[in-house]
C-alpha cells in the first residue's frame, strides 16, 4: 500500500478541544442571548465560557511549550521590529523585504486577533454575571452587550482571516485544529498529544452541563422572567429579590 504522506503534530489535544469547546459556547451563548425562554442556558454556556478560559490560562502558564502564552506574546513584541521592516523595505523597494514582512505582518494579525478574543471573555463574562445578579442597571447590560458584539465580531475576523490565508498560501490552515498535524517533514512541535488531559476537559465540561441540567428549575417562570428555583439557588430565600 502506498505510504502516508509526510506529517508532523504542531497542535496537542488539550489545545484543540479547548479551541472547539469554546467556539461552540460561545456560538451558543450568543444565540441564546435573547428571550427568557433559553435564558438559563445563556448563563449556563457563560459559565462555561470562564471556566475554558480559566483551563486556557493556566494551560498557557505551565502547560507544554507549544502551548504557552508567552509565545502569543513574543509574537506580538515583534511588532515594532516588523514596523521597521516594513518602512526599511518600502524606500528603497526591497522584494524579498517586502515579502518576509508581508508573512510576519500575516501572522502578527493572527496573534492580535488570538489576543482580543481571549481578552474579551472577561469582562464579558463578568458583565453577564453581574447583569444575572441585578447588581447594575441598563448600562451594565449594554456593556455586556457592547462586549458580547465585539467579540462576535473578533470571531468573525479570526474565520475570514484563516480563510483568506489558507487560500493565499494555498494551505489548509485550520488543519491544525482538526487533526492537530500539519503536511511536511521536520521534528514534532507538540512532543506529546496529552489526549487523556483533553479526555479530562470533555469530562468536565459535560459533566458541568448534566449537573446543571439536573438541577434545571421545573416550575414556571416568576413575574421578574428569571425561574424560581434559580433565584432562590443563587439570590437565596429573600422575597425582595
Amino acid at each position: 500500500p502506498p505510504m502516508a504522506p509526510p506529517s508532523r503534530r504542531v497542535t496537542d489535544a488539550p489545545t484543540r478541544v479547548f479551541h472547539w469547546l469554546f467556539a461552540l459556547c460561545f456560538a451558543g451563548a450568543y444565540l441564546t442571548a435573547d428571550g427568557e425562554r433559553w435564558r438559563l442556558v445563556h448563563v449556563v454556556l457563560g459559565y462555561t465560557f470562564a471556566g475554558l478560559l480559566g483551563f486556557r490560562v493556566l494551560y498557557g502558564l505551565i502547560g507544554p511549550r507549544q502551548a504557552r502564552l508567552a509565545a502569543l506574546g513574543r509574537k506580538l513584541a515583534a511588532a515594532p521590529g516588523w514596523w521597521r521592516s516594513v518602512r526599511g523595505a518600502v524606500w528603497p523597494p526591497q522584494p524579498a523585504g517586502l515579502a518576509a514582512a508581508s508573512r510576519q505582518g500575516q501572522n502578527l494579525a493572527m496573534a492580535g486577533v488570538i489576543a482580543g478574543l481571549l481578552l474579551a471573555v472577561l469582562p464579558l463574562t463578568l458583565s453577564g454575571y453581574a447583569t444575572f445578579h441585578d447588581w447594575g442597571g441598563e448600562w451594565l447590560e449594554e456593556v455586556h452587550e457592547f462586549f458580547g458584539n465585539t467579540l462576535l465580531a473578533l470571531a468573525l475576523l479570526h474565520v475570514g482571516l484563516l480563510a483568506a490565508l489558507s487560500v493565499w498560501r494555498r494551505q489548509n490552515l485550520a488543519r491544525p485544529m482538526l487533526s492537530g498535524r500539519i503536511a511536511g517533514r521536520g521534528p514534532d512541535l507538540a512532543a506529546r498529544n496529552h489526549s487523556g488531559l483533553a479526555a479530562l476537559l470533555l469530562i468536565a465540561v459535560l459533566a458541568y452541563w448534566a449537573w446543571e441540567w439536573q438541577h434545571a428549575p421545573a416550575r414556571p417562570t416568576d413575574t421578574a422572567g428569571a425561574p424560581a428555583a434559580w433565584l432562590q439557588r443563587d439570590h437565596g430565600d429573600d422575597d425582595d429579590d
